[in-house]
C-alpha cells in the first residue's frame, strides 16, 4: 500500500491541483512541499517541509486536508480512516529514521538565504527566461551556460535568483563547494590580499587565490559593476573569473546593467562575459505583482480582499522589494491598531508611499503594461516575435507611445521592446502616424483612450 502511494504521489497532487483549482503559487508554496511520511494502523501521516515557508502545519491541515483525501481515494481506491501531518521542524534531527535525514535541510553559509528558492520565486513575464537559465545553471552547474550574467534595477530578484542556484546544487549535491558573495566584499579581500603582498606577507594573496580558485565549484558574485574601473581589484577578478571557467568551474554574475552598457569594462573582459548567456528581469507586471501579494497573503494565513491587493499592486511598481515592504506595512499596521485591513486602512498604512496626487512616472515598461491591458494580450505578446495582426498592430502603437510620451531613444526602446534594431521602432512609429495623418478612426481611438490612461492628467 505504501509503496503504490509513493509511486502515484506527484500524480495524487496534480490531480489535486487541477481538480480543486489550486493556484500555481498554493500549489508551488504550500502542496509540493507534502509527502508521505508513513502508514500505520490505517492513518496516513503526511510530512510538511516547513523549510523556508514557516510554521504552515495549522494551515495546511485546514484547508487541504480534505481535498489531498479525496485525491489519494480518486488515484489508488486507498481510503484511510485518517490524514495526520506532521512537520519537519518537528521531528526529532537526531532520529534513525532514513526518510528523514533524505529530506533533512542541507547546512547553509551564513551568505545563503535558505528562504531564496526556486519555490518562492515568482515567475511572471519579466523574468521567465533568467528563471529558466538560472534553473538550467542549478541542475548543470559548470556545464551548459557558463557564465550566467543576470542584469537588472535594484528589488527585482536578481539576488533572490542567486541563492536559489545556490540551495538547489547544494540540495542536490552537499559535496558542491558553492561561494556566495558580494562585490564589496570580493573587493576589500582583493584589496587586504593586494596590500598584503605588498608589504612582503605574499602569503595573503595566496590565501586569496586559494580561496575562490582552488576551493570553488560554484562561484557567485553580486552586483558585479562595483568592481568595474577599479583596475588592479578588476584584473585579479578577472583572472579569477577565467580560471573558474576555463575549469569547467560554475560562474554566475549579477549586475544592474548589460554588459555592453559597461563603458569602463574593457572589451576584451566584455566578450568573456558575453561568451554564455545574459539575461535581464525587468519591473514586474501587474500580473506578477497580484501573484506575489496573493503568495505573501497565503504564506501570512490572512484575508484581504482583491480590491485591495489591486490597490498595491497598480500603485507600487517599481520593484518587488518595495512591493513586499508595502504589504509587510499594511499586516504590520493592522496588528498593531487591533483592525481589520480594510481599504481606509491600507490607504493610512501606506500614505507615506502612495500619494493620490502623485503623478505616476511614465517609462517604457508602465506604457508596455497598459498597452498590453488594453488590447487584451500579455506583455509577453508583444515583447514576443509573434507577427498576427492582433499581436503586431498593439506592438506599433506601443513603439509610438514610448517614442512620443518619453525621451528615451530608440534604441532603448528597442531593446526593451525586445531587443529589436532601433529602424524596426522608427518604422512602427511611423506606421502609427500614417494612420493617425490618414485619420484612420480606430487608430485614433486607441491612441486617444491610452494616452488618457497612461496619462491622466
Amino acid at each position: 500500500m505504501e509503496n503504490e502511494l509513493r509511486n502515484s504521489w506527484d500524480k495524487i497532487l496534480e490531480h489535486m491541483r487541477t481538480e480543486f483549482l489550486i493556484s500555481d503559487v498554493s500549489f508551488r508554496t504550500f502542496i509540493k512541499k507534502l509527502s508521505v511520511y508513513n502508514i500505520q494502523d490505517n492513518i496516513l501521516t503526511i510530512l510538511i517541509d516547513d523549510t523556508g515557508i514557516g510554521n504552515s502545519k495549522s494551515f495546511i491541515e485546514q484547508k487541504y486536508s480534505s481535498f489531498l483525501s479525496v485525491s489519494i481515494e480518486e488515484i489508488t481506491n486507498i481510503h484511510f480512516e485518517q490524514l495526520k501531518f506532521i512537520a519537519l521542524s518537528e521531528l526529532d534531527t537526531r532520529a534513525n529514521n532514513q526518510d528523514m535525514h533524505s529530506v533533512k535541510p542541507q547546512k547553509r553559509h551564513p551568505s545563503i538565504n535558505p528562504q531564496y528558492t526556486f519555490d518562492t520565486f515568482i515567475v511572471g513575464d519579466n523574468n521567465d527566461f533568467a528563471h529558466a537559465a538560472s534553473l538550467k545553471v542549478a541542475e548543470e552547474p559548470g556545464e551548459s551556460i557558463n557564465p550566467l550574467y543576470i542584469y537588472g534595477g535594484p528589488g527585482l530578484g536578481k539576488t533572490h535568483l542567486m541563492h536559489a542556484i545556490a540551495n538547489y546544487i547544494l540540495d542536490h549535491d552537499s559535496s558542491k563547494r558553492v561561494v556566495y558573495v558580494t562585490s564589496e566584499t570580493f573587493t576589500n579581500e582583493i584589496v587586504n590580499a593586494l596590500r598584503g603582498s605588498k608589504n612582503e606577507h605574499s602569503q595573503s594573496l595566496e590565501e586569496f587565490r586559494e580561496k575562490y580558485r582552488e576551493n570553488v565549484d560554484v562561484l557567485l558574485i553580486d552586483d558585479i559593476q562595483f568592481i568595474i574601473g577599479k583596475e588592479s581589484t578588476q584584473q585579479e577578478f578577472f583572472f579569477t573569473f577565467s580560471y573558474l571557467t576555463d575549469s569547467k568551474k560554475q560562474v554566475i554574475i549579477t549586475s544592474d546593467k548589460h554588459p555592453s552598457n559597461m563603458t569602463m569594462l574593457d572589451e576584451r573582459y566584455r566578450s568573456r562575459f558575453e561568451m554564455g548567456i545574459t539575461v535581464d528581469i525587468k519591473a514586474p507586471t501587474y500580473e506578477t505583482r497580484m501573484a506575489i501579494l496573493r503568495s505573501k497573503v497565503e504564506i501570512e494565513h490572512i484575508q484581504i480582499d482583491d480590491s485591495i491587493l489591486d490597490y498595491i499592486a497598480s500603485n507600487i511598481i517599481s520593484n518587488i522589494r518595495e512591493l513586499q515592504g508595502a504589504i509587510n506595512q499594511v499586516i504590520s499596521f493592522s496588528r498593531l491598531c487591533g483592525r481589520e485591513i480594510t481599504m481606509e486602512l491600507t490607504k493610512e498604512a501606506l500614505s507615506d508611499k502612495i500619494n493620490p496626487n502623485m503623478r505616476r512616472p511614465i517609462t517604457i515598461d508602465y506604457i508596455l503594461e497598459t498597452v498590453a491591458d488594453h488590447f487584451d494580450i500579455s506583455v509577453k505578446d508583444i515583447l514576443s516575435n509573434k507577427r498576427s495582426s492582433n499581436i503586431a498592430y498593439p506592438r506599433h502603437i506601443c513603439m509610438y507611445l514610448c517614442r512620443t510620451l518619453t525621451s528615451s531613444p530608440l534604441a532603448e526602446i528597442g531593446n526593451k521592446l525586445g531587443n529589436r534594431h532601433h529602424s524596426t521602432v522608427l518604422h512602427s512609429c511611423e506606421f502609427i502616424e500614417n494612420k493617425i495623418n490618414e485619420k484612420e478612426e480606430e487608430t485614433m481611438k486607441h491612441i486617444d483612450v491610452l494616452k488618457k490612461k497612461i496619462d491622466p492628467e
